[in-house]
């Protein structure tokens, strides 16, 4: 993500979100969920209300290299993607890290190489879906995730998705099925900022796919967009209530929280942060670009949480029934450096995925962690 040099930071201004294999977890790793046969809020106790950041009460994995997504298995395990060598490593429930296989065709470079995965687990085997980018464009793919937790191989990958523009800054990436079961798809504008204005490209968007790759039924221009309108979305949601949100990085000035509506335009690149124009819609929150540089993101009940890369904090945001916001509460300001991925599994905690290993941080002995956050209820 290439900007400007950032205004003053002025504050949060509210308006209305292995290198090896063979690594291993530093903590032993908490019983798996009851409820493992499914990943989906209504399993989780934190699926209502509004929560707050606990403790740290773990570090599930260490030694990551430039890790970018980590999708919850169903037996208490994960999966992580590292965006410079293409991996997708394994933790099991009982800490171990090992290589799942690595992702053909990911060529790295700058902020591009292996970003979101998905999983999606309704067949008879397990599909993992991943953004990458490829030699001349981002795409996704889907791969067989053979074998048994444990030892978990990839299956030979079928292109679902091509022809996203990539570039080294901006290349989006997030991944995330919904809750009407369709695969979500995030994209830069790839540093072709009219593209984000073009209804018809692929860059600078939200894009709403079957598991094949075609437009989902129902999308509303009748193609695979989503939403438009976008410079760089790195994290998608859904809170409780079904409403959908999304972070995205700013130029220099501003970084958001949107909340995404199907056809919604949200202004990029004629407009950054809150603007009052019409015909596009408004963050309804946002920070300095110092205070945040937003990737992944996850809610609990009513809150949605925002990994901050720059801001090298965790942000909290209670929503209302509204589509406004409160006021953003940080956490873990600057303890644990640039933050990536954050997710929220069914035990009820957070697993929050550090960046400090990715060229702009800077990493400890251990490496990037993947970390077991407890979560209270709000007061």
């Amino acid at each position: 993500m290439t900007r400007h040099p950032s205004r003053a930071a002025i504050g949060c201004l509210l308006v209305v979100l292995i290198a090896a294999s063979g690594c291993s977890a530093t903590t032993p790793r908490p019983a798996p969920p009851s409820q493992a046969a499914t990943m989906g809020p209504s399993a989780s106790p934190t699926s209502e209300g509004r929560w707050r950041v606990g403790k740290v009460t773990g570090t599930l994995a260490s030694g990551l290299a430039a890790p970018w997504s980590v999708v919850p298995l169903a037996d208490g395990g994960a999966l992580v993607s590292q965006r410079d060598d293409g991996a997708v490593l394994e933790l099991t429930a009982d800490g171990a890290l090992h290589e799942v296989g690595a992702v053909p065709g990911v060529v790295s470079g700058g902020e591009s190489g292996l970003h979101g995965l998905a999983l999606l687990t309704t067949g008879d085997t397990p599909m993992l879906f991943a953004y990458f980018g490829a030699a001349d464009d981002n795409r996704v793919v889907r791969m067989p995730l053979d074998g048994e937790p444990g030892s978990f191989g990839l299956g030979e990958p079928e292109v679902v998705l091509d022809g996203i523009p990539r570039a080294n800054t901006h290349d989006g990436g997030r991944l995330a099925f919904g809750p009407d079961g369709y695969l979500y798809v995030t994209t830069g504008d790839a540093q072709q900022r009219d593209a984000a204005q073009d209804p018809d490209a692929l860059g600078g968007k939200i894009l709403r796919i079957t598991e094949d790759g075609a437009p989902a039924p129902g999308n509303p221009w009748g193609t695979r967009v989503w939403s438009m309108g976008h410079r760089n979305v790195q994290g998608i949601a859904w809170t409780a209530d079904g409403a959908m949100w999304a972070s995205e990085f700013g130029q220099n000035t501003w970084d958001e929280l949107n909340r995404i509506e199907p056809g919604a335009n949200y202004g990029w690149p004629l407009v950054e942060g809150v603007a009052g124009r019409e015909g596009f819609v408004d963050p309804v929150a946002q920070w300095a670009t110092s205070d945040a540089s937003p990737s992944g993101i996850a809610a609990a009940g009513d809150t949605v949480f925002v990994a901050g890369l720059r801001g090298e904090r965790l942000w909290q945001v209670d929503t209302r029934a509204d589509g406004a916001v409160d006021d953003p509460i940080p956490a873990f300001a600057g303890e644990y450096g640039r933050l990536r991925d954050v997710v929220a599994v069914p035990d009820g905690s957070l697993w929050v995925l550090t960046s400090n290993t990715d060229g702009r941080g800077s990493p400890g002995p251990d490496g990037d962690l993947l970390l077991r956050v407890e979560l209270v209820p709000a007061a």
